[in-house]
Order: structure tokens, then C-alpha cells, then sequence
């Protein structure tokens, strides 16, 4: 999928690219959070997901505040931490163990990462409308929108090494970016967090992610070929 033949050729690599694009956006979104147009976008899109009548109430019938609410445990750092295990565990039994050993790498790095901006930065959360979940961090950037990235991505990414189907590839990194963009929404729903938590926390994970395969690329080629 990611090809490192030229070193010419690499600034034309659609993931040099993407990588490029993340990090910026994440820059941008971290020196402007503060900035006094930011709280006004992200008070206008948090409203956007309230009652019209009652900004205190959740939009939509109760079914969807339980799917959001269900949705967005698919963030959470024990559901992550146990199915990263479950996974890593899975492909040390199918002699995969090089493989497994970058996947939790990358996610264990990225979640500790993720920490560390959060104390840097200690944004405190939304108090605009009621949490209806519980909250224990700062709010920048988005601790459950990074996880599910770093998750998932990861996940995707190792599913497809040396997968010949460009198919099969196509559906798990499609699904690697819409199941991030689901939590990310809950989170703003659910009133814990600012659309721009979200947001960085989707960009820094995905960027993690990417990141630590392109520098791990050449040694699980090598360790493939033992």
C-alpha cells in the first residue's frame, strides 16, 4: 500500500501527504483553540446537536442518546486496552508476533502520547449543556476519539499487510475512519466535549498511527521474509 522506492518519490506518496495534512491540521486546531472565533464555531456546532427548544436535552428520540451512548464506549480505554490484548494475543498465536508487537507498540504509545497533551494542554470540558456521561480528564484533545483512531487504523492496517485483495483493504480502512468519525460524534452529543477536541483527537491519532507504520515498515518487511 505504501510504497518507499525513491527517496524523490516519497513527497509524492499520497501517505507523506496525509501524514503533512494531519499534523498541520492538528497544529492549527492546537494554536487557535483559544482564539476567541473557536468557542463561538464550537458552542454553534455543540447546540447543533441539542433539543431546538431545550439546550439542556439531548436531539432526537431516547434510542439515539442510548446508541450514542454505546457507540462511544467503542473509545473507551478499557474496551481498547482489552481487544488490543485480545488482538495482539491472536496474532502471536498465528506466528505473527512481529506484527503483534508493533500493533500494541503504536496503540500503547499513542494512548501515553495522547496524555500528555491532554495535562499540557488542560482545557477544561463543555459546561454549556448537562454531561450525559461520566468525565475524568481535560478536554483537549479528545481522549476516546485518539483511542478509536489508534485502535482502529492499527487494527486495518495489520488485517490488511500482505492482503492481495484491494478490496479487503479499501473496507477495513474505510471502516478505520468512519467507526473514529462515529465516536467523535458521540462525544460532542453526549455534551463532554467541543467539536475541536474531537476533531484533534481523530488527527493526532490517525497521524500516530501512520507514523509508527512508515518508520516499522522496512523492519516487518525484513522480520517477513525470516
Amino acid at each position: 500500500m505504501f510504497d518507499n522506492d525513491a527517496l524523490a518519490r516519497k513527497t509524492l506518496d499520497p501517505i507523506f501527504i496525509l501524514l503533512t495534512g494531519l499534523l498541520i491540521g492538528f497544529v492549527v486546531i492546537a494554536v487557535f483553540v483559544n482564539h476567541s472565533g473557536v468557542p463561538y464555531i464550537d458552542t454553534r456546532l455543540l447546540l447543533m446537536l441539542r433539543d431546538a427548544s431545550d439546550s439542556t436535552k439531548e436531539w432526537g428520540p431516547s434510542w439515539v442518546g442510548e446508541t450514542m451512548r454505546d457507540i462511544t464506549a467503542l473509545g473507551s480505554n478499557w474496551i481498547v486496552a482489552f481487544f488490543s490484548v485480545m488482538f495482539a494475543w491472536y496474532l502471536h498465536l498465528t506466528n505473527k508476533t512481529h506484527l503483534a508487537l508493533w500493533f500494541l507498540a503504536t496503540v500503547v504509545s499513542g494512548a501515553a502520547f495522547g496524555f500528555m497533551l491532554k495535562l499540557g494542554f488542560s482545557r477544561p470540558r463543555p459546561e454549556l449543556v448537562p454531561h450525559a456521561t461520566q468525565v475524568y480528564t481535560s478536554s483537549f484533545p479528545s481522549g476516546h476519539a485518539m483511542s478509536s483512531a489508534l485502535f482502529f487504523l492499527s487494527l486495518a492496517l495489520v488485517v490488511s499487510w500482505r492482503n492481495a485483495y484491494r478490496s479487503a483493504k479499501c473496507l477495513m480502512l474505510t471502516i478505520a475512519v468512519v467507526i473514529p468519525i462515529f465516536v467523535a460524534v458521540s462525544r460532542v452529543y453526549l455534551g463532554v466535549h467541543w467539536p475541536t477536541d474531537v476533531t484533534a483527537g481523530m488527527f493526532v491519532g490517525f497521524f500516530w498511527v501512520l507514523f509508527c507504520f512508515v518508520i516499522a515498515r522496512p523492519y516487518l518487511i525484513r522480520l517477513d521474509k525470516n
